[in-house]
């Protein structure tokens, strides 16, 4: 370690684009937070949803449901209740700078004229 060490000082400072490679095909099988499709959420279901999340990353305001990306343990227990009205994201790579960038409002327009 410390030749390692030693070497990156002589060197400098040596970084890659992130990620080098593209994500590992494994990567799709992990489990991942749930994307809500809008147009089948309703006030109804939101509050459901709300009651069952373990990790409270879903909130229910009426119209609509605050969602904390970083809250989520993607447990999959708002995948099962919600049926058509979302599915998992895919996003297993959820780093960002700013914590707020992981808190989503998304409007409930089921059931709605």
């Amino acid at each position: 370690m410390a030749l390692w060490f030693l070497r990156g000082l002589r060197r400098g400072v040596v970084t890659t684009g992130y990620p080098a490679t593209p994500l590992d095909p494994w990567a799709a099988d992990l489990p991942s937070p749930p994307e809500f499709r809008t147009d089948l959420l309703t006030d109804e279901l939101a509050e459901q949803l709300t009651q069952i999340c373990p990790s409270h990353a879903l909130r229910h305001r009426l119209g609509f449901l605050g969602y904390d990306v970083g809250a989520c343990t993607a447990c999959g227990r708002c995948l099962a209740a919600a049926g058509p009205a979302a599915r998992p994201s895919g996003e297993v790579e959820l780093a960002t700078r700013e914590r707020t960038d992981l808190v989503k409002t998304i409007p409930i327009r089921g059931g709605r004229a």
